[in-house]
């Protein structure tokens, strides 16, 4: 009983943290007015809460927690599986040669990582870069909702399988998801491939850019901005 105790004040804790009441000031004709804080504040105190996470045993292990960079208003939220050995040590998603071709992709629809999001289901690197399991996620996903609703982006792309898998709560394979618009928490989300399984298969590469061009379509009708296409790249 004391153990099950412990585990709900845990659960409850934890929620008061990342999903405060939200603060709005009202203006003199009685509407609401913005939140107290921006989303770039926002985004700090969350990484502060994430940087001291020890809500699952991912945390002994982890070099560095990996939150997620970029635009705090972004319109596009990138979404991968878990941070791997690079990215554990320097504490950004996407580096390395992934991240390398990740930036070729974003730089061949006319964008830069500064003005997008970039995070992972994850913040913690599971042990030789494993999939994670039900019970890391359940304890981490709540992070990446906050991270959405602080943000609140026109499209969600997830990069790989398991990141679709996972959000989508689905057993699809990739290319049955590929081309369709999926729902998460109420924002559109998409599905591609993750640029390390593109760096293994150079075969892939020419579904990836279908997908973006998708990407620039949807894009386009949400916000009414153009992106340039550079298939040179």
């Amino acid at each position: 009983m004391t153990r099950l105790y412990d585990d709900i004040k845990t659960f409850f804790k934890q929620q008061a943290e990342l999903f405060p009441p939200e603060i709005y000031l009202i203006s003199e004709n009685g509407e609401e007015s913005t939140p107290k804080t921006d989303s770039a504040t926002q985004l700090a105190e969350l990484e502060r809460i994430c940087q001291n996470c020890r809500q699952c045993h991912l945390s002994a292990t982890r070099t560095k927690v990996v939150f997620g960079t970029g635009n705090p208003h972004a319109k596009l939220l990138f979404i991968g599986e878990a941070p791997g050995v690079n990215e554990d040590l320097q504490g950004l998603p996407f580096v390395g040669r992934a991240g390398n071709l990740l930036d070729k992709m974003l730089k061949a629809i006319g964008l830069t990582r500064a003005q997008v999001y970039i995070a992972n289901v994850l913040k913690c690197r599971p042990p030789e870069n494993r999939t994670p399991n039900v019970g890391e996620v359940e304890k981490c996903e709540p992070y990446l909702l906050k991270q959405i609703a602080i943000i609140q982006p026109e499209l969600i792309i997830c990069l790989g399988l398991t990141s679709a898998k996972t959000l989508l709560r689905v057993e699809y394979t990739l290319e049955k998801m590929r081309g369709q618009i999926f729902q998460y928490h109420n924002v559109d989300l998409i599905v591609t491939y993750h640029p390390a399984a593109i760096l293994r298969n150079e075969n892939l590469k020419k579904y990836a850019w279908e997908d973006f061009k998708k990407i620039t379509n949807l894009y386009l009708d949400k916000t009414g901005e153009y992106m340039a296409l550079n298939d040179g790249e």
